[in-house]
Protein backbone atom coordinates (compact mmCIF):
# COMPACT_ATOMS: atom_id res chain seq x y z
CA UNK A 1 0.00 0.00 0.00
CA UNK A 2 2.98 2.28 0.07
CA UNK A 3 2.28 3.33 -3.37
CA UNK A 4 -2.00 3.54 -2.96
CA UNK A 5 -3.66 5.95 -4.21
CA UNK A 6 -5.99 8.00 -2.02
CA UNK A 7 -8.96 5.80 -3.33
CA UNK A 8 -7.46 2.98 -2.57
CA UNK A 9 -6.52 4.52 1.27
CA UNK A 10 -9.73 5.49 1.67
CA UNK A 11 -11.32 1.69 0.63
CA UNK A 12 -9.60 0.49 3.27
CA UNK A 13 -10.84 2.89 6.15
CA UNK A 14 -13.66 1.71 8.50
CA UNK A 15 -15.31 5.30 9.74
CA UNK A 16 -16.01 5.32 13.55
CA UNK A 17 -17.86 7.00 15.92
CA UNK A 18 -18.05 5.20 19.38
CA UNK A 19 -18.39 7.59 21.81
CA UNK A 20 -21.12 7.40 24.25
CA UNK A 21 -22.18 10.57 23.75
CA UNK A 22 -22.44 10.81 20.12
CA UNK A 23 -26.04 12.19 18.63
CA UNK A 24 -27.93 11.77 15.34
CA UNK A 25 -26.39 14.66 13.59
CA UNK A 26 -22.42 13.27 14.36
CA UNK A 27 -23.58 10.07 13.14
CA UNK A 28 -25.66 11.14 10.13
CA UNK A 29 -22.29 13.43 9.38
CA UNK A 30 -20.04 10.71 9.76
CA UNK A 31 -22.26 8.68 6.91
CA UNK A 32 -22.17 11.96 4.39
CA UNK A 33 -18.25 11.85 4.88
CA UNK A 34 -18.16 8.28 4.47
CA UNK A 35 -20.24 8.23 1.32
CA UNK A 36 -18.21 11.75 0.35
CA UNK A 37 -14.81 9.82 0.64
CA UNK A 38 -15.17 6.69 -0.19
CA UNK A 39 -14.60 4.91 3.31
CA UNK A 40 -15.43 1.33 3.16
CA UNK A 41 -17.65 1.06 6.32
CA UNK A 42 -18.84 3.06 9.00
CA UNK A 43 -18.42 1.49 12.90
CA UNK A 44 -21.27 3.12 14.86
CA UNK A 45 -22.46 1.90 18.47
CA UNK A 46 -26.04 -0.24 18.12
CA UNK A 47 -28.14 2.11 19.42
CA UNK A 48 -26.99 3.98 15.59
CA UNK A 49 -26.72 0.81 13.52
CA UNK A 50 -30.77 1.55 12.29
CA UNK A 51 -30.29 5.26 11.64
CA UNK A 52 -26.68 4.57 9.48
CA UNK A 53 -28.51 2.14 7.76
CA UNK A 54 -31.01 4.51 6.57
CA UNK A 55 -28.61 7.41 5.49
CA UNK A 56 -26.54 4.72 3.73
CA UNK A 57 -29.20 3.31 1.96
CA UNK A 58 -28.05 2.93 -1.91
CA UNK A 59 -24.69 3.78 -1.42
CA UNK A 60 -21.60 1.69 -1.30
CA UNK A 61 -20.42 2.13 2.32
CA UNK A 62 -21.20 -1.01 4.36
CA UNK A 63 -22.55 -0.28 8.27
CA UNK A 64 -20.47 -1.94 11.16
CA UNK A 65 -22.05 -2.56 14.28
CA UNK A 66 -20.35 -3.17 17.65
CA UNK A 67 -21.16 -6.10 19.70
CA UNK A 68 -19.60 -6.44 23.77
CA UNK A 69 -17.72 -3.08 23.73
CA UNK A 70 -15.47 -2.26 25.23
CA UNK A 71 -14.88 -5.06 27.53
CA UNK A 72 -16.15 -8.20 26.01
CA UNK A 73 -17.04 -9.60 28.55
CA UNK A 74 -20.42 -10.38 28.10
CA UNK A 75 -22.14 -14.00 28.15
CA UNK A 76 -22.09 -15.81 24.74
CA UNK A 77 -25.96 -16.23 25.18
CA UNK A 78 -26.02 -11.93 25.39
CA UNK A 79 -23.62 -11.34 22.63
CA UNK A 80 -25.34 -13.56 20.56
CA UNK A 81 -28.82 -11.88 20.71
CA UNK A 82 -26.65 -8.64 20.02
CA UNK A 83 -25.10 -10.11 16.68
CA UNK A 84 -28.39 -10.82 16.13
CA UNK A 85 -30.06 -7.19 17.08
CA UNK A 86 -27.18 -5.52 15.11
CA UNK A 87 -28.15 -7.62 11.96
CA UNK A 88 -31.42 -6.87 11.84
CA UNK A 89 -31.00 -3.63 12.37
CA UNK A 90 -28.85 -2.80 9.34
CA UNK A 91 -25.39 -4.45 9.99
CA UNK A 92 -23.62 -5.71 7.42
CA UNK A 93 -20.36 -6.47 9.83
CA UNK A 94 -20.10 -7.02 13.51
CA UNK A 95 -17.59 -6.11 15.12
CA UNK A 96 -17.39 -8.41 18.24
CA UNK A 97 -14.81 -8.24 21.36
CA UNK A 98 -13.68 -11.61 22.49
CA UNK A 99 -13.79 -12.40 26.08
CA UNK A 100 -10.74 -11.31 27.26
CA UNK A 101 -10.51 -13.44 30.53
CA UNK A 102 -10.90 -16.31 28.25
CA UNK A 103 -7.61 -15.51 26.12
CA UNK A 104 -5.72 -14.84 29.03
CA UNK A 105 -6.57 -18.05 31.42
CA UNK A 106 -6.05 -20.08 27.57
CA UNK A 107 -9.82 -21.58 27.89
CA UNK A 108 -9.96 -22.30 24.32
CA UNK A 109 -12.96 -24.55 25.10
CA UNK A 110 -15.20 -21.23 26.02
CA UNK A 111 -13.23 -19.10 23.16
CA UNK A 112 -14.06 -21.30 20.63
CA UNK A 113 -17.43 -22.45 22.06
CA UNK A 114 -18.14 -18.32 21.66
CA UNK A 115 -16.91 -17.79 18.32
CA UNK A 116 -18.69 -20.14 16.61
CA UNK A 117 -22.40 -19.65 17.81
CA UNK A 118 -21.56 -15.97 17.20
CA UNK A 119 -20.53 -16.76 13.86
CA UNK A 120 -23.21 -18.86 12.86
CA UNK A 121 -25.44 -16.03 13.17
CA UNK A 122 -23.55 -14.46 10.89
CA UNK A 123 -23.30 -17.15 8.24
CA UNK A 124 -26.52 -18.05 8.52
CA UNK A 125 -27.57 -14.68 6.70
CA UNK A 126 -27.54 -14.07 3.01
CA UNK A 127 -26.00 -11.97 2.18
CA UNK A 128 -23.26 -13.20 5.28
CA UNK A 129 -22.71 -10.65 7.77
CA UNK A 130 -18.80 -9.82 8.00
CA UNK A 131 -17.07 -11.07 11.58
CA UNK A 132 -14.77 -9.07 13.20
CA UNK A 133 -12.98 -10.30 16.34
CA UNK A 134 -11.32 -7.86 18.38
CA UNK A 135 -8.69 -9.54 21.03
CA UNK A 136 -7.37 -6.22 22.54
CA UNK A 137 -3.68 -7.34 21.42
CA UNK A 138 -1.81 -4.35 23.24
CA UNK A 139 -3.32 -5.73 26.40
CA UNK A 140 -2.02 -9.33 25.51
CA UNK A 141 1.17 -10.81 25.96
CA UNK A 142 2.90 -12.55 22.37
CA UNK A 143 1.69 -16.00 23.77
CA UNK A 144 -1.86 -14.63 23.94
CA UNK A 145 -1.90 -12.70 21.10
CA UNK A 146 -1.16 -15.87 19.02
CA UNK A 147 -3.49 -18.38 21.13
CA UNK A 148 -6.70 -16.23 20.24
CA UNK A 149 -5.52 -15.93 16.48
CA UNK A 150 -4.80 -19.54 16.12
CA UNK A 151 -8.22 -20.09 17.60
CA UNK A 152 -9.80 -17.68 15.97
CA UNK A 153 -8.66 -18.53 12.61
CA UNK A 154 -9.65 -22.34 13.43
CA UNK A 155 -12.93 -21.03 13.59
CA UNK A 156 -12.97 -19.10 10.17
CA UNK A 157 -13.72 -15.86 11.60
CA UNK A 158 -13.33 -13.28 8.73
CA UNK A 159 -11.17 -10.48 10.52
CA UNK A 160 -9.23 -10.28 14.11
CA UNK A 161 -8.89 -6.95 15.18
CA UNK A 162 -6.15 -5.36 17.05
CA UNK A 163 -8.33 -3.38 19.92
CA UNK A 164 -11.51 -1.66 20.84
CA UNK A 165 -9.09 1.99 21.00
CA UNK A 166 -11.03 2.28 24.54
CA UNK A 167 -8.09 -0.14 26.26
CA UNK A 168 -5.53 1.92 28.93
CA UNK A 169 -3.11 -0.89 27.47
CA UNK A 170 -2.92 0.81 24.05
CA UNK A 171 -4.42 0.37 20.32
CA UNK A 172 -2.48 -0.99 17.38
CA UNK A 173 0.92 -2.07 16.60
CA UNK A 174 3.17 -2.81 13.18
CA UNK A 175 4.57 -5.45 15.55
CA UNK A 176 1.10 -6.81 16.30
CA UNK A 177 -0.01 -6.66 13.11
CA UNK A 178 2.56 -8.59 11.90
CA UNK A 179 2.25 -11.49 14.44
CA UNK A 180 -1.12 -11.37 14.13
CA UNK A 181 -1.18 -12.17 10.10
CA UNK A 182 1.36 -15.29 10.65
CA UNK A 183 -0.93 -16.47 13.34
CA UNK A 184 -4.02 -16.42 11.66
CA UNK A 185 -3.28 -16.49 7.92
CA UNK A 186 -6.37 -17.62 6.87
CA UNK A 187 -8.31 -14.36 8.42
CA UNK A 188 -8.04 -10.58 7.42
CA UNK A 189 -6.49 -7.93 9.83
CA UNK A 190 -8.10 -4.78 10.62
CA UNK A 191 -5.73 -2.27 12.89
CA UNK A 192 -7.59 -0.21 15.19
CA UNK A 193 -6.81 2.16 18.29
CA UNK A 194 -4.92 4.96 17.94
CA UNK A 195 -4.41 5.08 14.11
CA UNK A 196 -4.47 8.99 13.29
CA UNK A 197 -1.80 9.81 10.72
CA UNK A 198 -1.64 9.03 6.80
CA UNK A 199 1.62 7.79 7.79
CA UNK A 200 0.20 5.11 10.14
CA UNK A 201 -2.45 4.20 8.38
CA UNK A 202 -0.01 3.06 5.75
CA UNK A 203 2.47 1.73 7.87
CA UNK A 204 -0.46 -0.45 8.93
CA UNK A 205 -1.61 -1.64 5.49
CA UNK A 206 2.27 -2.67 4.73
CA UNK A 207 2.84 -4.82 7.13
CA UNK A 208 -0.60 -6.89 6.62
CA UNK A 209 -3.47 -4.97 7.47
CA UNK A 210 -6.13 -5.52 4.80
CA UNK A 211 -8.54 -2.59 7.03
CA UNK A 212 -8.36 0.31 9.28
CA UNK A 213 -10.08 1.22 11.96
CA UNK A 214 -10.38 5.29 12.93
CA UNK A 215 -12.09 7.97 14.12
CA UNK A 216 -9.61 10.12 11.85
CA UNK A 217 -10.52 9.13 8.38
CA UNK A 218 -10.80 12.51 7.01
CA UNK A 219 -7.69 13.94 8.51
CA UNK A 220 -5.67 10.66 7.30
CA UNK A 221 -7.23 11.43 3.54
CA UNK A 222 -6.71 15.19 3.54
CA UNK A 223 -3.20 14.42 4.83
CA UNK A 224 -2.35 11.55 2.37
CA UNK A 225 -3.58 14.13 -0.30
CA UNK A 226 -1.41 17.13 1.00
CA UNK A 227 1.66 14.58 1.21
CA UNK A 228 1.25 13.48 -2.07
CA UNK A 229 0.40 16.86 -4.28
CA UNK A 230 3.72 18.52 -2.56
Amino acid sequence: MTNANEKQLAGCIDHTLLSATATSEQIKRLCSEAKSYGFYAVSVNPRWIALAAEQLHGSKVKVGGVVSLPLGADTTKIKVAQTKEAIFAGADEVDMVADLAAIVEGDERYLHHQLQLVLRVCRSMRPFVVLKVIIESAALTREQKIFACQIADRCGVDFIKTSTGMNPAGGATVEDIKLMKEAAPNCKIKAAGGIRTAKQAIEMLDAGADRIGTSSGVHIIREFKETTMA
